[in-house]
């Protein structure tokens, strides 16, 4: 018996160790598509939590306390056959230092979303070559959430998966599919790791991690100067505006961050936040109802 116990225990020491990276919800939403027969939009959205959640993505192991937080809602518009035509949103999520609260990291919607998939149809990655559209989009975005998951501990740690999300593009570029070339506009896949890569943008990376190690996970031990930090890390924002006022990430960064910063600087130690209000209003005016509420 105790034999056994002792097996027991090394097996769920053993899981949990070895668990994979992610705790990601998928969901496939096709409210839109007539009919009531929905059967073949439960099976894709089985089997795509199944690959994700199932997969190992990385050579590092997580404890199951570890793992990062991320939603995927597929919604499909159009519907013929086995042909699927829609949006994703996508957005992740980690902890904070020393507290329950989960801040965003990743939210962005990619609206040029097709592909081919029969019902039961294996969904299987091959990162040697295009194998599905489906396939490679949801494979780029898990290495895109792991990679900006990273950023947010580690300066530049995310480039390993970066550099993997970049491999999907390059493999998709022949598939005809749109999001994968440059030619396909400037709020696409192929433009957001581009970006992300790029020495370009590298002060985007640097602020990631400024906001969030520096910043948010110091708020439990002093959060003026955490308050600090995360002002820092706009201002370095504002650098990027200031050479490129329509850069991409800075657009991926507000969509992910504006009502977090508004609950930050309205709340807590007092905080000068008229110059920060200023610099938000320029980066961002679409946000500027929001930028008002801080105190």
């Amino acid at each position: 018996m105790r034999k056994i116990i002792q097996f027991l225990i090394v097996f769920i020491v053993s899981v949990q160790l070895y668990s994979q990276e992610l705790n990601c919800t998928i969901t496939v939403n096709a409210d839109k598509i007539p009919g009531s027969n929905k059967q073949v939009f439960t099976t894709l959205q089985n089997s795509l939590n199944e690959f994700v959640n199932q997969k190992r993505w990385t050579n590092l192991n997580y404890k199951s306390q570890e793992l990062i937080n991320c939603n995927l809602t597929l919604t499909i518009l159009e519907y013929n056959g086995g042909d699927f035509k829609g949006h994703i949103q996508i957005q992740s999520s980690r902890p904070v230092y020393n507290s329950t609260y989960l801040t965003p990291v990743f939210n962005f919607k990619d609206d040029n979303v097709s592909f081919n998939y029969a019902e039961y149809e294996p969904i299987q990655f091959n990162e040697n070559s295009f194998e599905s559209n489906l396939v490679s989009v949801v494979t780029f975005y898990v290495y895109t959430i792991l990679g900006m998951d990273a950023d947010t501990f580690t300066l530049n740690g995310g480039t390993p998966y970066y550099t993997k999300a970049q491999n999907v593009v390059v493999q998709a570029q022949q598939s005809g599919y749109k999001g994968w070339n440059q030619s396909d506009g400037s709020k696409t896949r192929f433009t957001l790791i581009d970006n992300l890569l790029s020495p370009t943008y590298k002060l985007f990376r640097e602020s990631m991690f400024q906001y969030h190690l520096k910043g948010l996970d110091m708020m439990s031990k002093d959060k003026k100067k955490a308050k600090q930090s995360i002002y820092e890390s706009v201002l370095t924002l504002k650098s990027i505006y200031d050479s490129r006022p329509n850069a991409f990430l800075l657009r991926v960064f507000m969509d992910s961050k504006s009502d977090e910063i508004v609950d930050v600087f309205s709340d807590g130690p007092r905080f000068d936040t008229s110059k920060l209000k200023d610099d938000l209003l320029k980066m961002s005016p679409l946000n500027g109802t929001k930028w008002n509420k801080i105190k």
